[in-house]
């Protein structure tokens, strides 16, 4: 294989320039031209593409977003879509692909590799809920985002004994809110997996309030939302000043941790590893500290099992 493209697809995540930067010089290292796709599956299908060299992704590794830009693409979902994109990929000679996003990503990989483009998807997304892997691009930056501002949060809450209601992102999964919540020493935490009392919760604060405790900090993931009128009401029956703060989009920026730039780094390397060998339909994964591959049709019907014991260590410490 000696002409190669990469591209990042869906929500941004930090630690996608490390991994483009690691497809490029990897693929170049090898021999291998290398083709830029911006703004994904819209990109190839439009021609938005140039050739990069070493020093095309010189000064990015500690940069936040993607170089190559994102975007979603309606018309690749569809049969006429995929094929188009096949064509465009015979077209200028790109003989294997690395698609660094998340599920829906991977699904529009799959279709590549079924026509013929051998392709390599990489979990890029500050979810975490991939199931395929333990850590996805971006999650331990997310999650460092999150911890900062929460932290600011509380000396304010601290100083005008407040409850701050924080929504985090995480519209299908807990990840971020489970973690956070055990790391900013949150009351509780509001999550899809688990059922949740909002009765409980308030009993809960008025009995530490008794014990002496001045402010409170709930942790809300995105999916089950409301924090507006969770905040209210916690107000009218505690008589705790209470305030909603939704940190929304300013999760997915910033320069990506260590974690981060090494696991994305190490992903785009043994991308480009597995395309030299002509292997395509595979997705990458770390499974405790060892990089792992499955068959993407294999990787979307896995199921990601939430912490139980750290949901549990949210209840324990938080009295």
């Amino acid at each position: 294989m000696k002409r190669i493209g990469v591209l990042t697809s869906g929500g941004d995540a930090p630690g996608m320039n490390a991994a483009i930067r690691a497809v490029v010089r990897t693929a170049i290292y090898k021999g291998m031209t290398v083709v830029g796709i911006n703004r994904g599956y819209n990109g190839l299908l439009n021609g938005d593409v140039y050739e990069m060299d070493v020093r095309s992704v010189s000064s990015i590794i500690q940069r936040g977003g993607t170089k190559l830009f994102s975007a979603r693409c309606k018309e690749f979902k569809e049969e006429a879509g995929v094929l188009k994109g096949v064509q465009a990929c015979h077209d200028m000679g790109i003989e294997g692909l690395v698609v660094i996003g998340g599920d829906g990503s991977y699904r529009g990989a799959g279709d590549l590799s079924r026509h013929g483009i051998p392709t390599i998807g990489l979990p890029g997304t500050i979810d975490n809920d991939i199931s395929s892997t333990d850590f996805t691009i971006g999650y331990d930056t997310a999650m460092n985002t999150v911890v900062e501002l929460v932290d600011k949060l509380r000396d304010t809450s601290h100083s005008h004994d407040r409850c701050s209601v924080v929504e985090v992102m995480g519209r299908d999964a807990g990840y971020i809110a489970v973690n956070t919540a055990v790391a900013c020493g949150a009351v509780e935490v509001l999550c899809p997996e688990k059922e949740y009392n909002i009765e409980e919760m308030i009993a809960k604060m008025q009995a530490s309030r008794k014990l002496g405790k001045q402010n409170f900090i709930i942790i809300v993931a995105e999916g089950i939302g409301g924090s507006q009128e969770l905040a209210k009401r916690i107000e009218e029956e505690t008589g705790i000043e209470s305030r909603a703060t939704i940190l929304g989009h300013v999760q997915r920026g910033g320069s990506p941790t260590v974690r981060d730039r090494v696991l994305a780094s190490q992903m785009g390397n043994y991308a480009v590893n597995l395309l030299e060998k002509g292997i395509g339909n595979r997705v990458v994964g770390i499974r405790g500290t060892k990089l792992v591959d499955y068959d993407i049709q294999e990787a979307l019907q896995m199921k990601k099992p939430f912490d139980d014991d750290l949901y549990e260590l949210t209840k324990v410490i938080s009295i």
